[in-house]
């Protein structure tokens, strides 16, 4: 019995934790059944190219996503040449050079993302006084996590009549007090995907979604295999210990 509580307490720490609440801190979630959820759940790498489409398009005009370098586009299906392509696309601000100048230059694939404004002062200022959070750990940070973030992009409607909403500010039934200074960021066909994959709402956001899950644990397919190997490990080696047990007992009354 010893053995099995060890394996049982082990299996639990090794499971990702899934929350059963619904409820987030603005409203309740409406629960999705995405790809990578449980312990043998993995990515859709189309959903999520798709998604970086998106973010590229829609998103990066106001948030950043810092923690990933563009090379790490490799591991969702992006060629070496496609990745300097997509990091020429940026300049940055680099040196001192051998003068002790700063110096601008094109981005490198082992670079981090270049994200849209040089400091935080700046972002806010061209956002109204909100500072548009980085995105790379979005995901993580929220509890509900993927489905939160669904949802908020989901949240958008009018406000009751008795609501009283403030200048500049948009009315999200997910988000806490109701109250967002984001602008809707998606609507049907805001973007026209590379696959020809139908751009509805609800396509382009599970997509997006799915690529910030992506940035927030890239190594999840990697974590999520090994955490198996080690649960067949565990379960053979029990086997095994308690095969010897029954032979080393087997003549004592």
């Amino acid at each position: 019995m010893g053995f099995l509580k060890f394996f049982i307490f082990l299996f639990i720490i090794l499971i990702p934790f899934e929350k059963i609440s619904s409820k987030d801190e603005g409203g309740l979630l409406i629960k999705q059944n995405w790809p990578f959820k449980g312990i043998f759940g993995r990515f859709d790498y189309s959903s999520i190219q798709r998604g970086f489409q998106v973010y590229r398009e829609v998103c990066s005009g106001c948030h950043g996503i810092r923690h990933i370098a563009y090379r790490n586009l490799e591991e969702i299906g992006y060629s070496k040449d496609e990745v300097k392509m997509i990091a020429s696309e940026y300049e940055l601000m680099d040196g001192p050079n051998d003068e002790g100048e700063m110096f601008e230059r094109f981005a490198k694939p082992s670079d981090k993302f270049v994200g849209p404004y040089l400091n935080t002062n700046e972002a806010r200022l061209a956002n109204n006084g909100s500072y548009p959070p980085d995105l790379s750990l979005i995901v993580k940070a929220r509890k509900g996590g993927a489905d939160y973030l669904y949802n908020l992009l989901n949240g958008y409607k009018e406000p009751p009549k008795n609501f009283e909403l403030s200048d500049g500010m948009y009315y999200n039934t997910v988000y806490p007090g109701n109250q967002i200074a984001m602008v809707a960021p998606i609507v049907d066909e805001i973007v026209e995907y590379f696959d020809n994959t139908p751009a509805t709402q609800d396509q382009i956001i599970r997509d997006i979604t799915s690529f910030l899950v992506w940035t927030s644990e890239p190594e999840l397919e990697l974590r999520k295999s090994m955490g198996v190997k080690v649960l067949f490990f565990l379960v053979l080696i029990t086997l095994m210990l308690l095969a010897v047990k029954r032979k080393v007992w087997k003549d004592v009354t």
